[in-house]
């Protein structure tokens, strides 16, 4: 399990929505979302792993003092970069590694110990990426999202509000991540979207879930908007792989109303029109179907741990 916290102001980015936003909403995700997240988990016996922007950690004392928290009990705080740039692998080698270097010294100060795991913005990652990663000690990376409907149905969103004079501050990935392995392998040298073999390092790349064959996206998004039929389906083919990496994001567990999340993002994002008690209901069976069928809750850093050596 992981939650990637990425602030409303992320959203706003991706939507191409106007100045930022409001107050209230402005730290909903860590002030909000994170405690239903750490009622969720603890309800299922869960250690999380949760991915932090380093930039909200020195903007909001509050949520600081949750994350600590949560780490005191268990979990584990990764990098998910500083300031959350999407075209974080456009950045050049100096820029990413002030970005990984910025949320490092953060994330470490807010848990007591330095994060061992990164995601990068928008599920992209590259080789300069990776080394810079290596170069610092990270032991796994989990960006690698290999879905197809997903990469579609992004690019064709994308396309459209370009047709109408608006552009996402999302960025398009390598389309060579839909061949990436479904399950943990160690990067190749060179090639962050294909397993190594006696060339491969130690940095082992666990991949977000998707189904066997047809790879539909089994994260949080897709399961609050699936019905139930679906939802139960997704599931049942992300845990027939031997690491179900199911990723969540903190307004997965936004309440709108509540939260004085504005409506010109709610028209934007449908899992932000689903109410509160649809999406932990969901997010309820998911976790109990897993239980059901015998899965062990570990956090990335565990699940990284566990990867034998390339063959």
């Amino acid at each position: 399990m992981s939650v990637d916290l990425d602030a409303l102001a992320c959203y706003y980015r991706i939507h191409a929505l106007p100045d930022a936003p409001p107050e209230p909403a402005r730290f909903a995700v860590l002030r909000r979302c994170l405690p239903r997240f750490a009622d969720l988990f603890e309800r299922h016996g869960v250690r999380a792993t949760f991915f932090v922007v380093g930039a909200d950690l020195e903007d909001d004392i509050e949520g600081r003092a949750a994350l600590a928290a949560l780490a005191r009990g268990g979990h584990e705080l990764a990098s998910h970069t500083h300031t959350h740039p999407y075209d974080f692998i456009r950045l050049g080698a100096a820029r990413i590694g002030d970005e990984i270097d910025r949320a490092h010294a953060a994330i470490a100060a807010c848990a007591g110990a330095p994060p061992v795991g990164f995601r990068a913005p928008g599920y992209e990652i590259s080789e300069a990426a990776l080394a810079a990663l290596r170069a610092r000690g990270y032991r796994y990376d989990s960006s690698v999202f290999p879905s197809a409907s997903y990469y579609g149905a992004k690019a064709a969103v994308m396309g459209a509000m370009r047709l109408i004079g608006s552009r996402s501050g999302s960025v398009l990935g390598d389309p060579r991540v839909l061949l990436a392995p479904r399950g943990p392998y160690r990067p190749a040298p060179g090639a962050p979207y294909r397993g190594g073999r006696a060339g491969g390092d130690g940095l082992v790349e666990l991949p977000i879930a998707v189904t066997p064959v047809a790879r539909l996206p089994v994260i949080g998004t897709s399961l609050i908007l699936a019905p139930a039929w679906l939802r139960a389906r997704l599931v049942a083919g992300a845990l027939r792989a031997p690491l179900f990496n199911l990723e969540l994001h903190g307004i997965d567990l936004c309440d709108a109303d509540a939260d004085g999340v504005p409506a010109a993002l709610v028209a934007r994002q449908p899992d932000l029109r689903r109410p509160l008690a649809h999406k932990l209901a969901a997010l309820d069976a998911t976790l109990a179907a897993a239980r059901a069928a015998g899965a062990r809750f570990t956090t990335l850093a565990d699940a990284a741990a566990a990867v034998g050596p390339s063959p």
